[in-house]
């Protein structure tokens, strides 16, 4: 043990987190950055999710140009630039072979703003229903958006519900016709689960089923590493729900693609039936009841009037280059899953499993995020007693998981950190291993 408990637990209770099990990522930022201050130790570091790669030199070097062209001084078209949108639509046919003409694809402050902007918007189109339905395990300030916005929601797991199960429980979950939105993330925060195009199917049927807009959170954009969907034109494309809904909205974050998290710069696509449909009840929010106008001129423009003119520079550079074929990001994001790889392997030769450790018949990806467990610990023990060993993760608790478990991102833990890791852990399992 590297950290006595006493030390924990008074950190805990300074910071006013009320359980580990419940703790926010940054909460736990915080918790282990003090408990680093007291002890001196430097931590392994897996509870959030900050690219560890370099931001795209291509997006730097545009946004550093547009500055020097004066754009700082200027406010951005609500709507967003003509070239990002323009480069959006053309990036969106080269890697998920789908048509959205530029029009309907708005910058945001990143997939946190799309998503609060979605809420906002979508949640309100028929006040006979209530809300959102996340497919668990999820990314949890998105509840925490529809609990600010005073909206209902519902949830479920998937890890039970792979492949044609999927279709019963989206009839129970939305047969009495309350629900406004589905959203889910492929690939999965926290789990890296990869739905297929049969599942993805699925949701598009009982989506059309039912009037649901699907909310497609597409932040981890082709770091599927078991299939190359990096080729621009060239098959296989990053799967989408958008080949079988009618009212969809992808979001696209330059995040984790690009590295580009510290400038806050994504996109929304909205399909051509979504953004053309009158709802009278967006009446009571907005001056328009036509959805596109009410998302761009009601929603976005009260959320921020829009986003950094000089990161949509950047965006439409990236996006410009990986159609062009000069900018390969899913081969720079591959460092992911190869150091993903070696960093399970060091769990499961210590006592831990994979808690969702297959896509239906396949082993999951190796990529950003994954998932552990140890024995028969809750969350909440397992976290604490890994802090205890100078290793910090985020509990799956809060994520809509009905698992006990944690989930990990490699993104943060460098090569040579691993031995690091191997040694705390094989020294966790001694002290916490019983047949």
């Amino acid at each position: 043990m590297l950290v006595p408990f006493e030390i924990i637990d008074k950190k805990i209770q300074e910071l006013e987190i009320n359980s580990l099990e419940t703790a926010s990522i940054r909460e736990l930022l915080r918790l282990v950055d003090d408990i680093e201050k007291e002890t001196g130790l430097q931590f392994v570091r897996m509870e959030m999710g900050v690219p560890g790669l370099p931001p795209e030199n291509i997006g730097v070097n545009a946004q550093i140009d547009a500055l020097n062209n004066g754009v700082a001084s200027l406010y951005p078209n609500i709507r967003g630039i003509e070239e990002l949108k323009y480069e959006t639509s053309r990036f969106i046919k080269n890697f998920l072979d789908i048509d959205i003409i530029p029009e309907y694809c708005i910058p945001t402050a990143g997939s946190m703003q799309a998503g609060i902007a979605c809420f906002m918007t979508v949640n309100r189109m028929y006040k006979e229903r209530e809300g959102t339905l996340f497919i668990d395990p999820g990314f949890p300030v998105q509840k925490a958006q529809c609990k600010l916005l005073g909206q209902n929601f519902r949830s479920f797991d998937i890890y039970d519900y792979r492949a044609e199960k999927l279709r019963g429980k989206l009839e129970e979950m939305l047969g009495d016709g309350k629900v406004s939105s589905i959203l889910y993330s492929n690939p999965n925060n926290p789990s890296w689960v990869c739905f297929t195009d049969e599942e993805l199917k699925i949701i598009g049927e009982a989506a059309n089923k039912y009037g649901v807009t699907v909310i497609e959170d597409l932040a981890y954009f082709a770091m599927d590493f078991r299939d190359d969907y990096g080729k621009p034109g060239v098959p296989p494309y990053q799967p989408t729900v958008a080949k079988y809904a009618d009212r969809y909205v992808l979001c696209i974050s330059s995040s984790k693609i690009f590295s580009y998290a510290g400038e806050r710069i994504g996109v929304v696509a909205v399909s051509d039936k979504l953004w053309n449909t009158k709802a009278p009840d967006l009446l009571r929010f907005h001056s328009s009841d036509l959805f596109g106008h009410a998302f761009v001129f009601g929603t976005v423009y009260a959320l921020s009037s829009g986003t950094s003119h000089s990161a949509q520079h950047a965006l439409a550079a990236m996006f410009k280059a990986a159609s062009d074929g000069c900018l390969d990001f899913v081969e720079n994001t591959k460092q992911y899953g190869e150091i993903s790889k070696k960093m399970k392997e060091i769990f499961l030769k210590n006592g831990f499993k994979i808690v969702y450790d297959k896509d239906i018949d396949r082993p999951v990806a190796d990529g950003f995020y994954f998932t552990v467990t140890y024995g028969d610990m809750t969350s909440g023990e397992l976290l604490k007693k890994l802090i205890s060993h100078g290793i910090c993760a985020m509990s799956l608790d809060i994520t809509g998981s009905k698992k006990y478990g944690l989930r990990a991102c490699s993104a943060q833990v460098k090569q040579e950190q691993l031995n690091v890791l191997d040694e705390r852990l094989m020294d966790f399992n001694k002290k916490y291993y019983t047949k």
